[in-house]
């Protein structure tokens, strides 16, 4: 059976038991409201395009692909390294497309930018001032097909 992001959201929320990572953090609850970024959600109207970049281009992983029409479409992904959900989705709800900004970690944003260059993304030239001149931190910023801004910033090692 087929859920929206949003049911299944609820579902966790609404739920007594607790998975055992957040089972000694119900009591802090109560002082921290919101302890973790879980997931965040990526309007798009092309979902094969938007799902080809993130999955094929940038290397994301699938975790879910739910559709119940190309207008109630949610796909979720992963980075390779763990983290927030980033769920793609058609269903735009007070989202649009083009008016995201995602940053991600790269432990070398130049050999990054080579790679999605080789694969036909067009990908701004690398620079060095992400936080201002003088800042040191290399990235590189790259559109997803709706328009959406990606960066890649330099992790620090």
């Amino acid at each position: 059976m087929r859920r929206s992001v949003f049911a299944i959201a609820a579902i966790l929320a609404a739920s007594t038991t607790m998975p055992p990572a957040f089972a000694n953090e119900k009591e802090n609850n109560v002082k921290n409201n919101a302890d973790k970024l879980m997931m965040l959600s990526v309007a798009v109207n092309d979902m094969a395009k938007a799902k080809e970049f993130y999955a094929d281009k940038l290397g994301l992983k699938v975790v879910s692909d739910n559709r119940i029409d190309d207008q109630r479409w949610w796909v979720s992904l992963t980075p390779p390294g763990g983290g927030p959900a980033i769920v793609l989705t058609t269903a735009h709800e007070n989202m649009k497309p083009g008016t995201m900004k995602l940053y991600f970690a790269t432990s070398d944003v130049a050999a990054s930018h080579d790679a999605l260059s080789s694969k036909g993304v067009q990908v701004g030239g690398v620079k060095d001032d992400l936080f201002g001149p003088g800042s040191g931190v290399k990235w590189c910023q790259l559109r997803d097909p709706d328009n959406n801004q990606v960066l890649l910033v330099q992790a620090e090692r």
